[in-house]
C-alpha cells in the first residue's frame, strides 16, 4: 500500500503535474525539466524527487485521458448506430489530440493498447466488433487497425495546425470511407499481431 503524501509535498507533487499539463498542451512533450519545474515554483531536485524519469511526469499528467478514452467508448456502444458510434468514438478521441499538442505526440508513438487502457482496451474492441457485426465496418479490421488510424491523424494534426487546424476532419472522413465494408477491397498484408504492434510503438519512444 502507497503511503499518502504530506500536504506539502502533495500540493508541490500537483503544482508540477499542472504545469507539465499547460507546457505540454501548447509546446509539446520536449518542454525542459527546469522549465516545468520553475512554472510550478518548486526546484528541480523537487520535481526528480516527485518524477525520477521523464516518462514518470507524461504518464501522471495524462493519465485521467485513459478514464476519457474509456467513457468515450462507453458513450459509443450506448448509440443504437453501431457505424456512428465507432466513428463518434474515433473522433472525439482525434480531437483530444487536436486540442492538445502533447497529447497529440503521445499519441503518435504510444497509441491506445491493453496495458494502458485496461478496461477501455475491452470497451474498445467491442466498438469494433459491434460495428463488423452490423456489417458496416468491413470484416477484416482490428484494433490495432484502429492504432494506425490515430496514429495518421496525429500526424496530420501536426502537420497543419499553424496552416488549417481543422484539415484533419477531412484526412479522418478519407479514413472512414476505407473502412466501410461495402467498399472493402481485399487487404494485401495481414493485420499485426498486438505484440508487433506493441513493438513498433516502443521503437517510436
Amino acid at each position: 500500500m502507497t503511503k499518502p503524501l504530506r500536504k506539502d509535498a502533495q500540493r508541490n507533487r500537483d503544482l508540477l503535474v499542472e504545469a507539465a499539463r499547460e507546457l505540454y498542451a501548447v509546446r509539446g512533450l520536449d518542454v525542459a525539466l527546469e522549465e516545468i519545474a520553475k512554472t510550478a515554483g518548486v526546484s528541480i531536485g523537487t520535481l526528480y524527487n516527485h518524477f525520477p524519469q521523464r516518462a514518470d511526469l507524461v504518464s501522471a499528467v495524462f493519465a485521467d485521458r485513459t478514464e476519457t478514452v474509456a467513457k468515450l467508448a462507453e458513450h459509443a456502444l450506448s448509440l443504437d448506430d453501431a457505424w456512428a458510434g465507432l466513428t463518434s468514438f474515433v473522433e472525439r478521441v482525434c480531437e483530444l489530440q487536436a486540442a492538445d499538442r502533447g497529447y497529440n505526440e503521445l499519441a503518435s508513438t504510444r497509441p491506445p493498447q491493453a496495458e494502458d487502457l485496461e478496461r477501455g482496451y475491452e470497451l474498445m474492441t467491442r466498438v469494433v466488433e459491434r460495428a463488423k457485426e452490423s456489417g458496416a465496418l468491413r470484416e477484416d479490421f482490428t484494433l490495432e487497425d484502429m492504432a494506425f488510424v490515430t496514429w495518421g491523424i496525429a500526424r496530420t494534426v501536426e502537420a497543419t495546425a499553424t496552416v488549417r487546424p481543422e484539415v484533419w476532419r477531412r484526412h479522418l472522413a478519407l479514413l472512414f470511407d476505407g473502412m466501410r465494408a461495402p467498399a472493402a477491397n481485399p487487404l494485401p498484408e495481414p493485420p499485426l499481431l498486438p505484440g508487433e504492434l506493441a513493438g513498433i510503438m516502443g521503437g517510436c519512444d
